[in-house]
């Protein structure tokens, strides 16, 4: 209890030196997304129907969480995490959700887990981001705090749900390794 109550101060003393880095990842995979066949440093702009060089209130909050998610899935996590930061509202829990899941993906957990947090705070309902959150868990090795995220989906949407299924397989992996 209080390794999570630490891990949990400690995201938040560290988000604010993390909300607006520079473009800096490397090529992606994929290829399904416009954004992920833009140049580094570009998104796509859906009313311009071209790549452009991101800027702040340039793109609505739509189109910047669809590019940030795409270049996350990508593998293009400083990218996204840039994107994403350009969003008007800093409190949308999707944009909080890949901003955590960007952080957590280029290792830094302890931040990744303050945006997880904070995404939950405004919306306890959102299974992907308790899908996420359980798998952060399981990266430090806490699996307590993944089972707890695992139930909570289970409570939410069953056992049927996407969200429980993959952190469950996560979950039975970190149990045989």
């Amino acid at each position: 209890m209080r390794r999570r109550l630490l891990i949990q101060v400690m995201a938040v003393v560290a988000l604010p030196l993390f909300v607006a880095p520079a473009f800096t990842a490397g090529e992606g995979g994929g290829g399904g997304s416009p954004t992920e066949k833009c140049k580094k440093g570009e998104v796509w702009d859906k009313k311009k129907q071209k790549c452009v060089t991101p800027k702040y209130g340039m793109l609505d909050d739509d189109n910047i969480y669809e590019a940030g998610h795409d270049l996350a899935m990508a593998g293009r996590y400083d990218e996204a995490i840039a994107v994403l930061s350009l969003a008007a509202n800093k409190q949308d829990p999707r944009i909080l959700n890949y901003l955590g899941y960007s952080h957590r993906h280029s290792g830094r957990i302890t931040v990744g887990l303050g945006y997880y947090e904070e995404a939950l705070r405004i919306n306890p309902d959102y299974t992907l981001v308790r899908e996420y959150l359980g798998e952060a868990h399981l990266q430090i090795g806490d699996l307590a705090g993944a089972r707890e995220q695992l139930s909570e989906i289970e409570k939410r949407t069953g056992k049927g749900s996407r969200e429980y299924g993959m952190l469950a397989e996560q979950i039975d992996h970190f149990l045989r390794s």
